[in-house]
């Protein structure tokens, strides 16, 4: 009997990755389409890309899987996150750092390549048995701002060293945008590829075009995908971009994944949306599933209907475009300083929760980078303020002159909630 009790105390102290055995991940074709398997059974990414936090909302909304940029440099903090996937019933695609050329790395440095190279290896000898992992995502956008394409034939090289360290897993690089040449440079530089990623916003709904234009015949994933971006949406007079409120990027979530992600069904696996969780990206709003604070919005009821095809039992608040002095974003909106205005936003709650409204203003951001660089969110601006509590609020404009944002939150005080956001520009008087 005590012996019977030791066992059970080892199998449940021991973590999982050392419990379990690596799934086994193979991509197939059945019919004429392409197919994932894990352990001999389809598996369809209905995934995110995560950063931190949410793994158990992800499992509770019915997504499968999850995306990592980075396998970082904490083993334990890695190990962790693994063995909480695994009992979440969640598959993880690891992301592995690679040099990006805009970040300075110079692929014509053939030592600097070999250690890159090095480092990976150990990362993935690290991780590749735990049950949890799913496939290895070899560098991020790495086509981004680029032009020497050594990066491919290192992007080969990772690929194959993979191959030999874990055959167990695909192996993958993300592109955003692809056409003919990226392809024809895939092909001849990294042909040992058992998939790519794809990563398009506002202009996913040419996918398919893209596909039959650049020759693209395999398996894809498309690992981001989400809001129209802020370098493709309409800019005020002053080039700030216009930002769609909560409701409307549902809408497009849905619609998006509907008509174009779900809609092939020979070379797609599934997706990653982008991002469970909330970031600084032009805007706290932009890309982020999720406010800050970690209420849900609209797009994660989305994602769960496309996922599941059933709406929560408590839905997030809708939320109308704002207007301020009357008048929407599209008409670049100036501001005399130091003036009293008014603004408003039409909000409802499904579900009958009463609201409470939030509103901010920001300076507009000045930051220039691209592919998710880090950014800081902008510092807010104290203004006299008066809400009254049923959309309408009464402020006094800032008396520097120089381009906002006007943000408002609503919350239905269930954990849920929606935003909308607007940029002024305020002129000396």
């Amino acid at each position: 009997m005590l012996q019977r009790l030791f066992v059970l105390f080892l199998v449940f102290a021991m973590p999982l990755s050392a419990a379990a055995a690596p799934s086994q991940v193979r991509i197939v074709q059945q019919d004429g389409a392409y197919v994932m398997l894990v352990d001999g059974q389809p598996f369809h990414v209905k995934g995110a890309g995560m950063g931190g936090d949410g793994q158990e909302a992800l499992a509770a909304r019915g997504g499968n899987s999850f995306r990592t940029w980075s396998t970082g440099t904490d083993r334990a903090v890695i190990r962790t996150m693994l063995d909480r996937a695994q009992r979440n019933g969640l598959k993880v695609a690891m992301g592995i750092e690679v040099g990006n050329e805009r970040h300075g790395f110079d692929y014509d440095d053939r030592a600097a390549v070999k250690r890159q190279r090095e480092r990976i290896r150990r990362e993935v000898g690290l991780y590749k048995d735990h049950p949890a992992v799913l496939m290895w995502v070899v560098g991020n956008e790495l086509n981004l701002h680029y032009s020497n394409p050594k990066v491919w034939n290192a992007v080969g090289d990772i690929v194959d060293m993979i191959h030999a360290e874990d055959p167990a897993h695909p192996v993958m690089t993300t592109l955003a945008g692809f056409d003919k040449k990226l392809i024809d440079l895939l092909n001849a530089r990294a042909p040992s590829l058992d998939l790519i990623g794809i990563q398009l916003y506002g202009d996913i709904g040419a996918l398919p075009e893209k596909l039959a234009a650049s020759g693209w015949t395999g398996p894809y994933v498309v690992t981001e995908w989400g809001p129209t971006g802020h370098w493709e949406s309409p800019l005020t007079s002053w080039k700030a971009p216009i930002e769609d409120d909560a409701s409307r990027k549902a809408a497009l979530l849905q619609q998006r994944y509907e008509q174009v992600i779900a809609a092939d069904t020979k070379q797609g696996l599934g997706s990653y949306v982008f991002l469970w969780g909330n970031k600084q990206e032009r805007t706290p709003t932009w890309y982020g599933l999720f406010l800050p604070g970690g209420e849900s919005t609209p797009a994660v009821d989305a994602m769960q209907y496309v996922w599941t095809g059933a709406w929560p039992a408590n839905r997030a608040p809708s939320i109308q475009p704002l207007r301020l002095d009357g008048r929407l974003a599209i008409d670049s909106i100036a501001l005399a300083a130091g003036k009293p205005y008014t603004a408003n936003v039409e909000a409802r709650d499904p579900d009958g929760d009463p609201l409470r409204y939030r509103w901010t203003v920001l300076h507009e951001s000045t930051a220039t980078s691209i592919g998710g660089d880090r950014e800081d969110v902008p510092p807010d601006v104290a203004l006299v303020m008066e809400d009254d509590g049923k959309g309408g609020l009464a402020f006094t404009a800032p008396v520097e002159p120089g381009a906002y944002r006007l943000f408002v939150e609503v919350h239905d005080g269930k954990g849920h909630a929606a935003y909308a956001n607007l940029p002024f520009r305020v002129e000396a008087r």
